[in-house]
């Protein structure tokens, strides 16, 4: 069973399953996990991997469009190096000062593997989920997209300084909670544009159009991809961006735009989904249903 499969499950036997993070009586509260093998390529620094872990839990807060008040991690690794740790600590503390939250501590552990869980706490009472997108919507992206994506690739040619750079990315909880005054539907990118239009259109039981020149691309993107392909592979399918993936009324774009702390660009509109077109295209054709999944 992979992780999609495990998620309906889930979703069918747990109530409120399902959207980035639980809203309870005005208490957002969410947790993610993340290993060495998987999620943290070679190079990688603690100081990264802290930052990167509890900013993926403050990313899911801010998907919510909720003010975040503070983290928790489990740090579980083969043995406790204190330069290490420190590093640890000191990126998990600058994440959450990045965007007004506050890191609280929380446990140690020994692993064979360098394994981070993260919890992340927020507050609203008017979370937006996914299910509220209505037709005529435009769909809209906050940021650039491909960043983790050209990250692995400097990661990988031995470019560490400028990888750990990207791998640090801000969680979008000022725009989340802009974006709340506005949008119909929300979500993070963590599972890559095509994956996360996918998610977000079979919550709100709607299609949705894109338009593949209005995507915003980080300008790393093209530094390391040779060809268009990969720039739209690194683009819409890698994920782990951490933007976010709303839906606004067309009236109300002009407002959230103006209202958002961080570039937002319309990348294509909200359809009935019940015209014989596929239910997610872009550029007319059929946009698969591809992106980041664990056990994969």
């Amino acid at each position: 069973m992979n992780e999609r499969a495990a998620l309906s499950l889930v979703g069918g036997l747990v109530d409120h399953a399902g959207d980035d993070a639980a809203v309870v009586d005005g208490t957002v509260v969410t947790t993610d996990m993340l290993h060495d093998r998987t999620d943290f390529p070679a190079g990688t620094t603690r100081y990264t991997a802290g930052w990167r872990a509890v900013g993926a839990s403050l990313s899911d807060v801010a998907a919510t469009g909720a003010e975040a008040t503070g983290a928790v991690a489990v740090y579980a690794a083969p043995d406790f190096e204190e330069s290490e740790l420190r590093e640890f600590l000191q990126g998990a503390t600058d994440v959450c000062e990045a965007v007004g939250a506050e890191y609280v501590g929380g446990d140690l552990d020994t692993h064979q593997e360098f394994t981070v869980a993260t919890t992340a706490l927020g507050r609203t009472d008017d979370p937006v989920g996914r299910s509220g997108a209505e037709p005529g919507d435009r769909l809209c992206v906050s940021g650039a997209l491909g960043r983790s994506g050209a990250a692995l690739r400097l990661f990988e040619a031995g470019e560490t300084d400028r990888a750990n750079e990207l791998f640090r990315f801000e969680p979008r909880v000022a725009a989340g909670l802009a974006l709340a005054e506005h949008a119909t539907a929300m979500m993070d990118s963590s599972d890559g544009l095509a994956r996360s239009c996918h998610q977000l259109a079979e919550a709100s039981e709607v299609g949705l159009a894109l338009d593949g020149d209005a995507v915003p691309v980080d300008s790393a993107v093209h530094d390391v991809a040779a060809d268009e392909a990969t720039v739209r592979e690194l683009a819409w399918y890698f994920g782990e961006d951490f933007e976010l993936v709303c839906t606004v009324p067309e009236h109300a774009v002009e407002d959230a735009r103006a209202d958002c702390p961080v570039a937002l660009s319309v990348v294509g509109e909200v359809t009935d989904g019940d015209d014989g077109d596929p239910a997610v295209s872009i550029d007319g054709e059929a946009l698969p249903d591809r992106g980041f999944t664990h056990g994969e």
